[in-house]
């Protein structure tokens, strides 16, 4: 209750001429939630019907690890990818029981094959797994006492055994195909990517509506400008998403994976965690780039400043290490910099553009000072009204210190009206009253001098005068 109190002060604060009670902004609220939750079931069926290309764009960085490790471990100087060389590898478990129960069958079993050059990788992926049987000693003189007959696979296996690639691809695990341990576990998972992808799309509607609250009364030309903003954080998001799908995410899943590889610890990830990981990382990054719409959208609201944001950077600095840490959904020191790097830069230009922003107001009243300096010298009664109107305005802005009631607050100065009136004129009357009672007589022997006089009044009398006893005994004595 009391951060919806602060966020409708602020919502008052934007926009002073419309305040609205306490239920007209939550009410308010509960419209842009509607709003959001349409828009985002709307984004999620879209993408729904997509699912399986989402699958395959959320499964390329792990796929693009698992390839670039195994390629990284065949020979250089041969074009052998990694697709060949795990059919080589399943050809060299299928020819050899051919080749010994009829050679002939294995010659017809290769006519069949589309790739002719997996002949001579596949002999080769044969010998080099026997090779990997043999002590390592005696290994290249194993292979050098192989028939000249078959050069070309006697090249390659000894490339093979300096490369040393993997003999058996799934023996360290398989990351281009994780395993489902649970009946439901893959249907919640393509929803949970489809909403995912929902709130990528449906982004800029999202922020609209946000912004829209937030910042409520919008005039024409601010909401014609409101809409480059909107592509602006759009862009800033894509823009961290990207980072994190195309950069960072290899980066840590590679980081992840030596890791586990060098214990000596199977790489067999689950699916369902992996697409929790990915997107959960994916979708941070491009939330952690929206900082400058927050930041400006604070100096908007008056919260922040270009002294304030340029006095207390270093304290800045702190809060984007603390909260990289906090969002960051792995422990890595790496991972932390790669995202509190991006976004101290962005707050550093946040800070040029809250300078500019308020060069930019400080330009716009000045020129509306000339205008109107100008409209005045052109009309001095310009100024007079002016007064008025100030006159009005701060009289009917007058509360009472006692009531703080809102309705009462703004009819105020006409009660304040009217119950002065309504004082004045019983005070009028009532010492009217008393005035009358008291001079009834002075009225009535006005014409007759003397004839109501008080034997002991004196007539000279000055009832304005000092008083006897202020006057000197001397003075007494003389009178």
């Amino acid at each position: 209750m009391f951060i919806l109190k602060k966020m409708f002060q602020l919502r008052d604060k934007v926009n002073p001429d419309a305040e609205k009670p306490f239920f007209d902004h939550l009410e308010d609220l509960r419209s842009t939630i509607s709003r959001i939750v349409v828009t985002l079931l709307i984004a999620t069926l879209v993408c729904f019907v997509y699912k399986e290309q989402l699958m395959e764009v959320i499964q390329r960085p792990v796929n693009e690890v698992w390839v670039a490790k195994h390629e990284a471990r065949l020979p250089k100087d041969q074009s052998i990818s990694l697709d060949q060389w795990e059919r080589a590898l399943d050809l060299a478990t299928i020819t050899p029981p051919l080749r010994q129960h009829q050679p002939d069958l294995e010659k017809k079993f290769w006519e069949f094959e589309r790739n002719k050059d997996l002949y001579v990788l596949t002999e080769a992926a044969i010998i080099y797994r026997a090779v990997e049987e043999i002590p390592e000693d005696d290994r290249e003189s194993f292979i050098e006492n192989l028939s000249e007959k078959d050069s070309a696979v006697k090249e390659l296996a000894a490339k093979l055994l300096i490369s040393k690639p993997a003999a058996e691809l799934n023996a360290q695990g398989n990351l281009r195909l994780m395993s489902s341990l649970k009946p439901t576990e893959t249907f919640m998972l393509t929803m949970k990517l489809a909403f995912f992808a929902g709130i990528v799309i449906s982004f800029p509607f999202l922020l609209y509506f946000i912004l829209q609250f937030v910042l409520p009364g919008m005039k024409p030309e601010e909401r014609r400008a409101l809409w480059p903003a909107l592509a602006i954080g759009f862009g800033l998001f894509l823009g961290g998403v990207f980072f994190s799908y195309f950069f960072v995410l290899p980066k840590v899943l590679n980081f992840f994976y030596d890791w586990g590889q060098g214990l000596g610890i199977s790489n067999d990830w689950r699916i369902g965690y992996y697409i929790s990981f990915a997107t959960t990382f994916v979708l941070i990054f491009g939330l952690a780039f929206e900082l400058p719409v927050v930041v400006m959208t604070l100096v908007h609201l008056g919260i922040l400043g270009f002294s304030v944001m340029n006095s207390t950077r270093s304290y800045a600095i702190l809060a984007i290490v603390v909260i990289a840490a906090i969002i960051t959904p792995t422990p890595d020191i790496p991972t932390l910099l790669l995202l509190a790097g991006p976004m101290y830069i962005l707050y550093e230009i946040c800070i040029w553009l809250a300078y500019f922003y308020e060069r930019k107001q400080k330009r716009k009243e000045a020129e509306e000072e000339k205008e109107y300096l100008k409209k005045l010298l052109a009309d001095p009664s310009i100024a007079k009204s002016g007064e008025k109107e100030e006159e009005n305005e701060d009289h009917s802005d007058h509360e009472d210190p006692y009531d703080h009631d809102e309705h009462h607050g703004e009819h105020h100065g006409e009660h304040h009206h009217e119950y002065h009136d309504e004082y004045h004129d019983e005070y009028h009357d009532e010492h009217h009253d008393e005035h009358h009672d008291e001079h009834h007589d002075d009225d009535d022997h006005l014409d007759y001098p003397g004839e109501h006089q008080n034997p002991e009044e004196d007539p000279d009398h000055d009832p304005l005068g000092p008083p006897d006893e202020d006057i000197p005994s001397e003075e007494q004595d003389r009178k």
